[in-house]
């Protein structure tokens, strides 16, 4: 983990306006370094400039402990050091004060301004003194040692320090935007870890929706119908045995099979939390699609026992991988019309294969409207409609107003109030349209259009 700017800084407070305090003891040894230097060059400045030794060793303590603040005004450092530099004292403080102004945030254009007039003093100053020296004969080398003597010194006092300043602030604003990034990165890093828990949140929620959607489609349905016929089996009992075998023959072939496409929904919800390294390994894509296709499973096997008659798919419940589709249509209102109820199929257009999930969608929506009609208009004769088109598959249920309530037939089916919500989901999502509302004849009507390519 990396550390701001802010809480890098505030990691070592040290006193005015040092950063640290180890940056402030390094200043304070520079300045008593340079005090002293500038004190002991003091004494040849006094003897030089006729002055009492105290007035030139004060001024040295008072110009050299000026590098105190190289810090913090780096300009005014180097300013001082120019100014002594006839006194020819303040040669440590020069080389630190360039270094530092090298190395600080300025423009560059105020760095070589103060560099060249540092340049030029320290040119000048050399020059004159060793022109002097020549002239009083402390020198006895030819004509160009003046010249030499005076930009070499110039060179040796200020290239190094500004070059290895110009340096330090380079690297030093490297490390700084290196840090930067690093935070930044940490921070996007952090966003986009909160974005994809979001997203994985709404994925969980979307699953349980789907999941919920596909229980209820395919449990509610059978166990409708198991009602039904107990109610039935609880009208006829004594008025005509063989009637109430064959219904009670009916209950359990369906009680059979719900059960078992419950289970397989169960499993399939329990292997995905039970074991936390599938979990990982797994997308939840493919768990939702597992589910859809446990949960939407239309049976297929032949009819056993007293359930003889009723129609393929409730003996064994063994179930189909695909799930369900049109084809399957003729016996799912063969199931309904078993129950009592008088169901109209009419097909329009020529029937053709369609993508698996158009199929089982509309497959969904017929039964659950059919299931509606068992729990809120039981008796009453149903109308069911399809039409393939160029473009779309078009289906419409529509119940007439129920008659007087037949033996068996008044009993009341609990209601969720998800169905339609349920099948408004399952055409919306595939881009379709969904509308459900009551007749002007007292029934009610389901219709949706699918397009074909969805």
């Amino acid at each position: 983990m990396t550390t701001t700017g802010e809480e890098h800084t505030a990691a070592g407070i040290g006193p005015w306006w040092w950063v640290r305090w180890r940056s402030a003891v390094l200043d304070v040894g520079l300045a008593t370094a340079s005090a002293v230097e500038c004190a002991g060059e003091g004494i040849r400045f006094a003897h030089d400039a006729g002055l009492p030794v105290p007035v030139g060793v004060g001024f040295g303590l008072i110009a050299g402990s000026v590098l105190l603040l190289r810090r913090k005004w780096p300009i005014a450092v180097v300013l001082v050091s120019i100014a002594i530099t006839p006194a020819q004292m303040g040669f440590l403080m020069g080389l630190v004060g360039l270094y530092t102004l090298a190395a600080s945030e300025l423009p560059r254009r105020i760095i070589g301004a103060l560099a060249g007039m540092s340049f030029a003093g320290m040119l000048i100053v050399t020059f004159v003194r060793a022109h002097q020296g020549v002239v009083r004969g402390d020198v006895t080398m030819g004509d160009w040692f003046v010249p030499f003597i005076s930009i070499t010194t110039a060179i040796g006092m200020t290239a190094p320090p500004v070059l290895l300043g110009l340096y330090v602030g380079a690297r030093r604003r490297l490390m700084e935007s290196l840090r930067e990034r690093a935070d930044s990165l940490e921070r996007e890093l952090q966003l986009l870890a909160e974005r994809a828990e979001e997203r994985a949140e709404w994925a969980r929620n979307e699953e349980r929706t789907r999941i919920a959607r596909e229980m209820h489609d395919v449990v509610a349905h059978r166990v409708s119908l198991m009602v039904v016929h107990a109610a039935a089996l609880q009208a006829v009992a004594r008025k005509d045995p063989e009637k109430a075998v064959k219904n009670a023959a009916l209950v359990g072939d369906m009680g059979r099979q719900a059960l078992t496409e419950l289970r397989e929904m169960l499993g399939v919800l329990r292997t995905g939390d039970g074991l936390g390294v599938r979990v990982q390994s797994v997308p939840l894509a493919a768990v939702g699609a597992a589910a859809a296709a446990a949960a939407s499973r239309a049976a297929d096997d032949s009819e056993s026992g007293a359930g003889a008659g009723f129609g393929p798919g409730f003996g064994s419940g063994a179930v189909s991988v695909d799930g369900p589709c049109l084809a399957e249509l003729d016996e799912l209102i063969g199931q309904s019309a078993a129950a009592g109820m008088v169901v109209d199929l009419s097909v329009e257009g020529d029937a053709r294969a369609y993508a698996p999930e158009v199929e089982q969608t509309a497959y969904r929506v017929v039964q659950e409207a059919l299931t509606n009609v068992h729990k809120h208009a039981a008796g009453a004769k149903t109308h069911v409609r399809l039409a393939h088109r160029v473009s779309e598959l078009a289906m419409q249920v529509e119940n007439e107003c129920p008659s007087e309530p037949e033996p068996g037939g008044s009993v009341r089916l609990p209601s969720g109030g998800n169905g339609l919500l349920g099948m408004k989901e399952r055409v919306a999502a595939l881009g379709g349209v969904f509308v459900s509302g009551p007749t002007d004849a007292g029934g009610f009507r389901v219709s949706a259009v699918i397009p074909a390519e969805a």
